[in-house]
């Protein structure tokens, strides 16, 4: 891997500034890979001294400027906030250079300037009042990334989780809840985990939607109807899938032994298993797309930004993940 991993500056307001030097800090403990920010420098600045960071700054005009200052100084490509930040209280005024950020990354990326991308935590409801009008990070990866079909992985040690219906309220995802989103998912799930991975022979665990897994049809219909038509779809494409599983036994460690990702049916039932085993270093990453993009398993937290005790676990892990996934594609054509 020659270039070096992006990551955005997220909601200002928000904890991504003191993770990101936190992360910088924890470079050589955690052998993290070379990394910029895209940031107002002396926002950073203001936030090493508040926390008592030793962090150096360090402007840097492009990307390749990244690698040979990285071991001395935090890499900085410098954006422009509007307006000051105040800690904790996001402000609409910035969101264009919180969306801009973004945007800049992916063509860093597309262009092969940058390894891979690591998105600090946006304020969703913040963007939307300066016109924002995707669902969050996901969607919008996907529609600069030409259009094409993302799907939300979460991992943690011992664990990876893939919600087919995400961001909506309980009873619209199960009213979308789809076979065809189902075999989506799952297709782009084995596939990923092929590539990025290195899982030969994938195995998927499907889980159900109702208690007991609906109990052959007298706790709801959804298994049969919906959910068991996937299952063979997966296995005619030759994917390893298995299910529905009743979720109130599919996550505990003899059970987590068996597959090597679950496809779940909506938000919670991801999330809940993920944060209750390893809350702190949980990965968000997007399948799907043309390049790597990873982000910590959290909000921007604003009500502790600025007190110095923001964790940085979760984004460190994002960024050793996306240098591992970004090594193990350099290495494909060596090794195919």
């Amino acid at each position: 891997m020659t270039a070096p991993l992006v990551l955005t500056i997220g909601e200002p307001a928000g904890v991504g500034g003191e993770i990101a030097i936190k992360a910088w800090d924890a470079r050589n403990r955690d052998r993290l890979p070379p990394f910029f920010i895209l940031d107002d420098p002396t926002r950073l600045e203001g936030i090493a001294a508040s926390i008592g960071s030793r962090a150096a700054i360090r402007i840097i005009a492009s990307p390749e400027e990244a690698a040979s200052c990285y071991s001395e100084a935090l890499p900085v490509l410098p954006i422009r906030l509007p307006r000051p930040v105040v800690t904790g209280k996001p402000d609409p005024a910035n969101a264009p250079a919180v969306i801009g950020a973004i945007t800049q990354a992916v063509d860093f990326v597309k262009q092969g300037r940058a390894a891979a991308m690591v998105t600090n935590p946006i304020q969703k409801e913040t963007l939307y009042a300066a016109g924002f009008t995707h669902p969050g990070h996901t969607e919008f990866l996907a529609e600069l990334a030409g259009g094409v079909t993302p799907v939300m992985m979460l991992l943690c040690p011992g664990l990876r989780v893939v919600p087919v219906t995400v961001h909506l309220p309980l009873r619209s995802a199960l009213a979308a809840l789809r076979t065809e989103d189902i075999v989506t998912a799952g297709r782009i799930t084995a596939d990923a985990l092929k590539r990025d991975f290195g899982i030969a022979r994938p195995r998927l665990a499907v889980a159900g939607l109702n208690p007991h897994a609906g109990e052959n049809g007298t706790i709801g219909r959804e298994e049969i109807d919906i959910i068991v038509p996937a299952v063979k779809a997966l296995a005619a494409l030759g994917i390893a899938a298995t299910g529905p599983a009743p979720a109130d036994t599919l996550f505990h460690a003899v059970a987590r032994a068996k597959y090597d990702a679950v496809i779940c049916m909506y938000h919670d039932q991801a999330l809940i298993p993920l944060k209750t085993i390893d809350f702190d270093r949980g990965v968000n990453i997007t399948l799907g797309l043309p390049f790597i993009r990873t982000s910590p398993d959290h909000g921007t937290a604003c009500d502790i930004a600025g007190k110095g005790i923001a964790s940085p676990a979760s984004l460190i892990a994002a960024i050793a993940l996306a240098g591992e996934l970004a090594k193990r594609r350099v290495a494909e054509p060596a090794t195919a």
